[in-house]
């Protein structure tokens, strides 16, 4: 061979190295990465490609297959690291970022022992991801089989002991998605019986729905959700993670359309385990924004300061029609920015002075209070607070989008008590119930702030519950599929 085929990476002795080879065998099954196979395609001709296989290969070929693979290697190894499309074009606002691959990744692959080894390093390394990718291969063999679906309901819903028709068909799906064990006992094939209310109630969990263990309108659609969809909705939360890569891992995940917050276990404390705490999020017209930042501060018994947009748009007329509304629910007329604001007499001219800018509104701390009895402060452009709330009834709902963007937490004094663990002060869960029982607003500036990490992902890998998966609450899951479409092909 000549001095040129020796600058060659993937071919030795004119034929394709064992690097090659499995190289091109993880391009063909990029499926199992949650990739496109077709993004990776050779330019080459599949005799042509032939040719060089059994090394009949003249020198110009071989290196027009040697660039072909580099190149096709190159564009996998950048969407392994950094995801296919700019998270900003689909509603993600993380920090900008330059997309960079190591100049002799190329090389690196191409003398790599283990090739696929090579590849998974370039992965993002969080264990949700890990989980996520397991759980595609086994949704994506599950998806191949023949899935008969559940004929329509005869009646409404079926409860506990009713008769029905397709029970026996029913608990076959349940124990091909694992929520009946394979070892259930076999039971009436006619019958609605305990062990498929109990497996029900898994599946309802596990897919956002309430879980009250009856076969209803939500739960038989879910039920027969093409599996491939399944597949889809892990391969787009793959792609997200991708866009994390080589951010800082945050403290605190808040899955908008799984309306849970995860604060994670920190290094350095032993005795952490995982926080879960389920929230409330924007409604559909008041969308909660995705982005990155950190909890600077914490305030107990806060007052609530009224967004513009709600002063004017719902408050205002109601407090014209009758201004013993403040009074009623606690709402003062104030000027100035801090808390020690000067308190208006809600005088007519006051109540203009609100319209006009001049004066702000706030609720006073208490039980009614919007934010409950803390919130946390996290700087945004968005003005996105994490705060309580006073109707801690909506927790109970499996949907919850009902804010106006910001955040409400079901268990504050559990996420204050997480957050203030490096703060100032002697915090622990019988000083924080104190702070929480007091009547005036009071402030805790942390030392080391708390990153925060909004994120959205209709599939979710869990250890303790399996595949989780969400309604496509936003739309982004469609977006986001649009967008990858529209990328070119090789």
């Amino acid at each position: 061979m000549s001095h040129a085929a020796d600058s060659l990476q993937w071919v030795r002795n004119g034929a394709p190295t064992s690097q090659a080879l499995q190289l091109s065998k993880a391009l063909t099954e990029a499926e199992r990465f949650g990739l496109a196979p077709n993004a990776y395609q050779s330019g080459l001709t599949v005799a042509q490609l032939q040719t060089v296989a059994t090394g009949a290969a003249n020198a110009d070929l071989l290196h027009r297959y040697d660039r072909d693979l580099s190149q096709r290697a190159s564009r996998f190894a950048t969407h392994l690291r950094y995801g296919r499309v700019n998270p900003r074009q689909a509603g993600f606002d993380l920090p900008a970022r330059t997309v960079t691959m190591d100049e002799d990744i190329i090389a690196k692959l191409a003398h790599s022992n283990d090739v696929e080894a090579a590849l998974s390093a370039l992965e993002p390394t969080p264990a949700p991801y890990r989980m996520l990718k397991q759980a595609l291969a086994r949704y994506r063999q599950l998806s191949d089989e023949r899935l008969e679906p559940l004929p329509a309901l005869a009646t409404r819903a079926v409860r506990h002991g009713e008769a029905y028709a397709d029970a026996e068909l029913l608990r076959r799906r349940l124990t091909m998605l694992g929520d009946l064990p394979a070892d259930a006992a076999p039971g009436d094939a006619k019958v609605f019986d305990e062990p498929l209310v109990q497996a029900l109630k898994s599946f309802q969990t596990r897919h956002g729905l309430l879980a009250d263990g009856i076969l209803g309108k939500q739960t038989h659609a879910a039920l027969n959700v093409p599996l491939q969809r399944r597949v889809r909705q892990i391969e787009l939360s793959l792609e997200r993670w991708r866009w994390l890569n080589g951010m800082p891992r945050p403290d605190i995940v808040i899955n908008v359309p799984q309306y849970m917050l995860y604060a994670l276990p920190r290094a350095g404390r032993p005795g952490e385990t995982l926080l879960e705490i389920p929230v409330i999020v924007g409604r559909t017209r008041d969308r909660t924004p995705l982005f990155t930042s950190s909890i600077k501060e914490v305030v107990f018994n806060p007052y609530w300061d009224v967004p513009r947009s709600i002063m004017r748009n719902e408050l205002l007329p109601k407090i014209r029609k009758n201004p013993s509304y403040l009074r009623r629910n606690h709402y003062e007329i104030v000027q100035g920015a801090s808390d020690n604001a000067a308190v208006q007499e809600p005088t007519p001219e006051a109540i203009a002075g609100l319209e006009e800018g001049k004066f702000r509104l706030r609720q006073r701390p208490g039980p009614d209070n919007a934010l409950g009895p803390v919130k946390f402060i996290m700087p945004n452009p968005y003005s996105i607070r994490l705060h309580g709330t006073s109707e801690p009834g909506l927790f109970q709902l499996p949907e919850r989008a009902f804010s106006h963007g910001c955040i409400r937490v079901s268990d504050p004094a559990a996420l204050a008590e997480y957050v203030l663990v490096n703060a100032p002060g002697d915090w622990n869960s019988e000083t924080v119930a104190t702070a929480l029982c007091g009547t005036e607003p009071r402030r805790v500036v942390l030392d080391v702030p708390v990153r925060v990490l909004v994120f959205y992902a209709t599939a979710a890998a869990t250890t303790s519950r399996g595949m989780l998966f969400s309604a496509d609450v936003y739309g982004l899951d469609a977006r986001l599929e649009k967008l990858l479409a529209a990328q070119p092909q090789s």
